[in-house]
This record gives structure tokens, sequence and C-alpha cells, in this order.
């Protein structure tokens, strides 16, 4: 249906049938229909209620951010999920903000200065933090007007920020806490570096890829004393500290201990036995470079090895005088090029595909690098993130996501939490000038001034380590806030399964650490992630990124909503295309259309509903498939079945209500009087039911709808329907009888190249089965006249009982239509032979690709099924 801008329909008390246009237009409906929303506190969340409390935080997207995709399903879930329980008489809260964003904030102004010619140093700490600030108020958090876009019911008088005045001070308060109760320390470790964003980044922040690079063999030691080690990172030779062998690798027993000539050095360098080296991987010798390889550095922690730093933060040698001053790349063709005119190469393979980390948020290679950082102590922490989901106080959904949970927090690793970066919460230590480190709370003075000797600390903190307060401290911990009492635990984290490790486990482990031992969340729903319509990852790169706005524009926001929801399956990935967006439009349009049909038969919701005894078996029918229909959607949002729910309802709606129950009952509203009004008030209740239903997901369409028919306020705080309990299984079983009759005499009609509209004389004999008191209706959906005194049937179909006789002689030319299916038949029996010839002859099967195989079996599965049906549509043609 093509859309035509309309005027608004009206959507409140006054509302009458008139005011519905013929066509839907979303972009003038769902703008002021959803500002309407917020004036009017729907989307609020009191603590003073006695209502019962439903909580969910988003996810806070970063503020340097906009909505794609995968924003856009999520919030639909987490939408979904706080609409309906609203509608159920719960407090209901979801809870908005944004993340600061440390890295990808502090690159965007500087890159703004670069264009500027200034970099961060040119203005200082205190202005270019200010620079930042600004840059956030005029630029940042363009996701928050998107978000209403989509319909967000968040509670925008609640919004927060991860740097605000109350988040910083619980940022401050735990770290202290942790600080005094020895989880939180300073040590030097090898961290994962990137060279461009010039910070530690954690594991979780690396993304690797297969690179191609080189390996080389170097020939180390002289004379009997030498061995081979091979490397991708020949650069980094000039920082060895050392040549490991297996303790038990016979081949070198007589070397360990002894000293051997590192090239290009003036250096001489240990040879040590360690478990670590596979004996039987390469030569089972390996270089030792404890500065600049996290197994390295292992090594030489149990060996006492010396740590020699050859690369500065931005990946430039900083040693050995040929080579300091090379970018990292460059030193190493340079070093392999020297090596090799010392024919110390001994081998080359080039190119060598490996596994390279990237910098999640720059691309740039990574530098392990051993750096002075602070550290959460994890241990103990994640130990009680375990045991809350492995004792039930947590739900991992779907259960077999637990797997990966507990891969993660049964094995990590202390957490790196420093960041070398200007914006985001400081790290609040001082040091003194006799080597005090002071740690200051939120509401204590530093211990003394900078003229005194005492300086803090420059780092500021991981994103994640103020991310993973989001449950509590937006709640206003670490005070005793009624907000905090009233909506804490909050009931369900809607996430990817991909960040179960950046923010899940962070969560947990600081939830259950600062609320002692109270869970941060009751259940953790998993969703997968949104792929292109082939189900390939969308990348840019890919030229398969989609911007949901622009489907909004086109189709409105509802249509993307549906799509999104009606292919979310628990923990598994979603594929989405424009194709399936059309769809979700055409139906709300046809939501749309079957509302202004009923509104037009006088559809109402006024009184309550007549007795079963006055209804019809097609009412009775309806309204028992509209119970279960409540029951079955209920069941499915329990279990966060999101895709089964959308499924239902469109089901239900399309087929049910508006394909069957509509026309079914077309000639009951045409015929009037008492019949016709307790229809209208099926109809009428039908509808406000499903509209309840659908709501949560189209939220837009949903509201113009039901306001206009039943004349109330807003569907936002209507009640959640409930099943009745009403099902009428003999009413049920007897439509489904119509339905069986109707579906048979459409398929016969289209077998015989009838027209959908085309009428043809009929004769029904429905005597002795409950299809006569739907005689009409059925007439109406066949387009069959009545028999006149001159019918002869030239075509008897018996379905379900009954019989149906049709007279085709004045519609189809019965001898063309023989000649045409004689000939299709002849077609398909000559397709099988030929399949059939080849798939026989053992010398084409042996020589032939097994996909051609395949394709000539699908074509012999297909002239078989063709064979059938033609010849079935033969008999049943008049005969001559």
């Amino acid at each position: 249906m093509t859309e035509t801008p309309q005027k608004s329909p009206a959507s409140g008390p006054n509302s009458t049938p008139a005011e519905l246009p013929t066509q839907y237009a979303p972009a003038d409906v769902e703008g002021p229909l959803y500002e309407r929303w917020v004036e009017r506190g729907y989307f609020e969340a009191h603590a003073e209620s006695d209502k019962p409390a439903h909580t969910i935080v988003i996810p806070p997207p970063n503020v340097t951010g906009s909505l794609h995709l995968g924003h856009a399903f999520q919030h639909t879930l987490m939408d979904a999920l706080t609409r309906r329980k609203r509608m159920q008489g719960f407090e209901a809260l979801w809870l908005p903000g944004m993340d600061h964003a440390g890295i990808a904030t502090q690159n965007k102004v500087e890159q703004q200065l670069a264009e500027e010619g200034k970099s961060r140093h040119d203005l200082g700490r205190e202005e270019f933090v200010d620079r930042v600030w600004q840059w956030k108020e005029e630029y940042g958090g363009k996701i928050l007007g998107q978000m209403r876009r989509l319909g967000d019911g968040v509670d925008w008088s609640r919004e927060r920020f991860t740097m605000d005045e109350g988040l910083s001070k619980a940022v401050q308060t735990i770290f202290k806490r942790l600080f005094d109760d020895g989880l939180i320390y300073r040590a030097e470790r090898i961290i994962n570096w990137c060279p461009r964003c010039l910070t530690a980044i954690s594991d979780i922040e690396v993304e690797y890829q297969d690179d191609d690079g080189e390996l080389v063999s170097i020939k180390y030691g002289e004379g009997d004393e030498t061995l081979v080690v091979a490397t991708t990172r020949a650069e980094t030779m000039l920082g060895d500290t050392a040549v490991a062998v297996h303790p038990e690798d016979e081949r070198y027993a007589h070397l360990v201990g002894k000293r051997i000539k590192l090239p290009l050095t003036d250096r001489t360098i240990p040879v040590v036995a360690d478990t670590h080296v596979d004996p039987e991987f390469g030569t089972g010798a390996v270089k030792v470079t404890p500065a600049h390889d996290p197994n390295d550095f292992a090594i030489g922690q149990r060996h006492g090895l010396e740590s020699l730093t050859v690369m500065d933060e931005r990946g430039v040698i900083t040693v050995h005088g040929p080579f300091e001053g090379l970018d990292r790349f460059e030193a190493r063709s340079t070093i392999v090029a020297a090596l090799r005119e010392q024919g110390r190469i001994v081998a080359e393979k080039r190119p060598y595909t490996h596994s390279v980390g990237h910098c999640s948020r720059c691309r740039t290679t990574i530098e392990p690098r051993l750096s002075m950082q602070w550290w959460v102590k994890a241990g103990p922490l994640a130990q009680a993130a375990g045991d809350a989901v492995r004792d039930g106080r947590v739900k991992i959904h779907p259960e077999d996501m637990s797997k990966r949970y507990f891969d993660w927090v049964d094995n990590m690793h202390d957490w790196c939490i420093s960041r070398q970066l200007w914006w985001g919460h400081r790290i609040p230590v001082w040091y003194g000038p006799n080597g005090e480190v002071v740690c200051v709370g939120p509401d204590e003075q530093p211990p003394g001034t900078e003229a005194e000797g005492w300086t803090q600390d420059t780092d500021v903190l991981d994103t994640w380590f103020s991310s993973g307060l989001w449950p509590f401290s937006t709640l206003g911990w670490p005070e005793k806030t009624p907000d905090l009492e009233k909506f804490y635990s909050t009931d369900v984290l809607l996430t990817g399964h991909d960040i179960i490790f950046f923010w899940v486990a962070r969560m947990m482990m600081f939830g259950l650490y600062a609320m002692d031992g109270e869970v941060p969340f009751k259940t953790i729903a998993l969703t997968g992630l949104v792929r292109d319509e082939r189900g390939k990852k969308m990348s840019k790169s890919f030229g398969n990124v989609v911007d949901p706005l622009d489907w909004m524009d086109a189709y409105g926001s509802d249509a993307v909503r549906f799509t999104l929801a009606r292919g979310a399956n628990p923990g598994t990935d979603v594929p989405i295309g424009e194709d399936w967006v059309q769809a979700s439009r055409n139906f709300a349009n046809k939501i749309w259309n079957a509302t202004r049909f009923a509104l037009m038969n006088g559809a109402t919701v006024e009184g309550p509903l007549p007795d079963p005894a006055e209804m019809s078996a097609t009412d009775r029918w309806i309204l028992s498939r509209l119970n279960a229909t409540v029951a079955e959607v209920d069941a499915y949002y329990d279990d966060f079945q999101f895709a089964k729910l959308s499924d239902a309802l469109y089901h239900f709606a399309w087929d049910e209500v508006f394909d069957w129950y509509v026309e079914l009952s077309k000639t009951t509203f045409m015929g009037g009087g008492r019949a016709a009004e307790v229809s209208a008030r099926v109809l009428g209740e039908v509808l406000d039911v499903t509209l309840r239903l659908l709501h949560p997901i189209v939220p837009f369409v949903t509201e113009a709808l039901w306001t206009t028919l039943t004349g109330k306020e807003s569907v936002v705080i209507a009640d959640w329907p409930t099943d009745s309990g009403f099902r009428d299984q003999a009413a049920e079983k007897e439509i489904e009888t119509v339905q069986q009759v109707v579906t048979e005499v459409r398929r016969f009609r289209s077998d015989q190249g009838l027209q959908p509209g085309q009428r043809v004389p009929a004769r029904l004999d429905l005597d002795g089965t409950a299809l006569a008191a739907h005689e009409a209706a059925m007439r109406s959906l066949l387009r069959l006249q009545p028999a006149g005194d001159d019918f002869a049937a030239t075509a008897s179909l018996p379905v379900a009982g009954a019989t149906v006789a049709l007279d085709l002689s004045g519609a189809i030319d019965i001898e063309a239509e023989r000649k045409r299916l004689a000939k299709d038949l002849a077609a398909a029996e000559k397709e099988k032979a030929q399949a059939t010839g080849k798939l026989g002859n053992e010398a084409f099967l042996a020589k032939a690709p097994e996909k051609v195989v395949d394709k000539i079996r699908t074509r012999l599965e297909t002239a078989e099924a063709d064979i059938v049906r033609i010849t079935a549509q033969l008999e049943r043609l008049p005969k001559a």
C-alpha cells in the first residue's frame, strides 16, 4: 500500500471513527504521540509507589555513539518488557543514561584539536578536560534523541551519565573500599598497549584477526653453542634476556645454564630450562623478552631475568644505535636485513598468517608492554560472581549460555583498571614526598598540596570500572536512597552475549561486593547480534551496515521494532533485511485497515460481552482463540521468547482475526439485527485485547488505534490482558472445518485457472454438518453464486463431510485447459525421464561433481511432484 501524508489520527477520549484516516502515516503519528507520553509522565517511576517494582537499567550507550541496529534490537526488547510490566500493574522503571567512553571520547576531541593544529598537551589537562565537556554538551548524546524516535519508554527524569556528580562519588567510594580491603593494588606487569590511543587496554578490548606477517628463524650463539629460535616479531630481540628450552629436551641439555651471544648486540644471555616451552614446536627453543610478551614475562619472573623495555609508548625503538628511532614495523624489516647480512637467518616464511591483536577502538596493532598499572584482584570477586549463578540467585537465559559465563569468571585474571588518558575518573590516589601512597575517599581532602610535594596519580579508570557500578550507582548508592530500596535489585539485564566479559561480569563482581551480597539483577537475558539477511556480520568493510533511522523514515518505527522482535530467539544472532521491514510495515497497515473496518461496522468496547448463548460459533471461536493467544504470549514473555510471541501475535492478528473472523463476519454485519450487534461487540473486544497485546512491540500504531477504538486516554497505561479461561473446543472444531472447506475450494479454483474475483455457480450440500450456518459466509469468501435452474455440475468436491458442486462451463474453456495441462504433463514426464537416465548412469555419477548430481536429484523430485499435481488437476476437470 502506498503511504501518503495524512492528518494525525485523534487519540483521545473524544475520538470517533470518522477521525481515522484511510491510510496509516507513521511520520505524522509517531513524534506527537511520543512527546505526549513523556509530557504526561507515563514512563516515570516513583519510589513511594506501593506497586511492586520492576527495574531494567539500559546498557549505557557511548556518549559518542549513534543508534545502530544492535541498539534498536536490544532497546525494542527492553521496551517491550517494561511496557508489559507497566500494564501489568508494576512500578516499572527503565533507567536511561550514557557512558563517558574514555578512549572513544578523548579520541574525538583530540581529532578536533588536530584539525586546529594542536594537541591536548598544548592545552594542558584541566583545559583539555573542559574542552571534552564542551564537546559532550554540543555533540554528545545524539543517540538519546534517536532513542525517542524508536519509542523507548525510559524514565527521562532519571537520566544518568557515568561522570555525573553522583556516579563520580560512587566510583571514588568503591575504589576506596576495594583499596582498603586489599583488592586494588599497583604493580608492574605486561599489559596490552595501544600505540595510537597511548593507553593500556584490557584483554577483552583486544580483537584478534589473522594478519599476514613473516616467520624468521634466527641463529643465536656461536660455534657449538648455538640455538635457532623462530619469531614473528624480530624487533623485540633487542630486548631478549634469555633463550628458554624444555628441561627434558636432551638436545639442549648441555647448554642450560650457559650464556650465548645475542646477535646485533654486545650482550650475552643465559639459556634457561622452563616447562612452558613445547619441545615439539619449531626448534624447541624460544627467545625470552620479558618486557614485551606476557608468557616471556612469566618465564622471566620464574628465573629472575632482567626486563628490558626497547620501545616507547608509540612503538618506536629506544635502544641500540642503528635501530634507535625506527618505528617497530620499520625496525622489524631492518633488523631482519641486518641478521641476513650476518648469516644469522636460517629460514624465512613469508607471508606467514597468524593471529594478531588489535585495539578494538582504533584497529591499531597492540603491543605487549611492561608497565606500572593499577589492578583489581579478581579472585574473590569473580568467585562470588560465579557462586551467585551456581546457587540460583541469578538466572542466565538461555541456560546454555551459562558455560560461557563460567569459563570467564572461573578463569579471570586480575583486571588492569588504569588508563593513560585525561578524560575519565581520575584515580583517587596521592603520592607523598617520602614515598607515601594515600587513597582519598569522596568526602576526604587530599593529604597535601603540590607545593608540599604531593601529587595525584595522572591515570584515569577504565570506562568499564564505572559502568560496572551502573545497576546501583544510578539509584543513588552509596547513599541509602528510597530509589535504591525500591528498585534494587534490578529484575532483568538484557544485553548481547558479546559483552558477558566486558560488562556483565563486572556488574556482578561490583554489585555483590558493594551491596553486601545482594545481586545486581535476578535474570541475565542474553541476545544474539544483528546480522544482514544472509547471516553475515554487519561491517562497513562489507558494505552491509544499515542505519535503522533510514528504515524508520521509510517504513515507521513500529515496522523496524516488529522485524527485530520477530527475529529475537534467545542467544541467537538475528538476520534482518529490508524486505522483512517492508512486510512488517504491511502488517501495521493491515492492523490499521482492519480497525477502520471494525469501526465502520460498529465495533465497540462498551458494556459486558454478550452471553455465549447469543453468540455465533464464529464469535465463540475467535474469543476462544483470543484467550489461548493471551496465555501463549504470556508464557513466551516469561521465557524471553520474543520471536515466538511476535509470531504468535502476527498469525493470530493477520490470519485468524483479519483474514478469517472479519471475513466470516461480513455477512453478519450486512444482515444487521441482534446478531450484528453481538459480533460488533465481540470484534471490539478482540481488537481491544489484540492491540493491547501488540502494544509493547508496536507502540505507536496500537496507541493511535486503541485510543480511537476505546475512547480512553492511552494504551500505555491500560491493563495488560489476562486469560479469562473461556474456551470453546466445539466452536474451534466447527470453524476449522469451515476453513478446511474454503481452503480446499480455493485451491481447486486456483488449479483451474479461475481469477480470485471470478464468480461461478455452485451447489453446497451441507446437510448433516455444522457448516450449514456458514453457507452465506462461505459463498461470499469463495465467490460462489447460487445454483440456478439451468445448473449443471461439471466438478464435485467432497470436503469434510460436505460436497461442493461447481458449474465451470461458463468460467473456463475446459478443452483448452485440458490441452494446456496435457502439454505441461508431457514436459514434466520428459524431465523425469532425462533426470532418471542421468542418475542411472554409473559412468556419469562417477565423474560428475556432487553439486551437479544434487541439482539433477532436485530436478527429478520437482518433476515427480509436478506429475502428481498435474494429474490431479486433469482428473478434476469436467468430463467431455
